[in-house]
């Protein structure tokens, strides 16, 4: 099963269409490509598979984070690498 998760914007590569997105404390890079719109510093992402799939606001990002963590807390840690590698 394929997870999306909401993560935040830390730099945007504009010429690469990538960005780097702190998810949970983890940062990584990901594809901007199906995204159409400006993405800038600070804005909120769903991420799903190493790409940017829409934006989201900040009420639902924290929403969707608190039930991660919810998850995470039941998960053992080895599970928990996986789901944020």
């Amino acid at each position: 099963m394929c997870l999306c998760i909401p993560s935040s914007i830390v730099e945007v590569y504009p010429e690469q269409s990538s960005a780097l997105v702190e998810t949970l404390g983890v940062q990584r890079q990901v594809s901007t490509h199906l995204i159409s719109e400006p993405l800038a510093c600070g804005d909120h992402v769903l991420i799903h598979v190493g790409f940017a799939i829409s934006k989201m606001d900040l009420d639902e990002a924290q929403e969707n984070l608190a039930a991660y963590r919810q998850l995470i807390a039941e998960m053992d840690e080895d599970d928990v690498k996986g789901l944020l590698s």
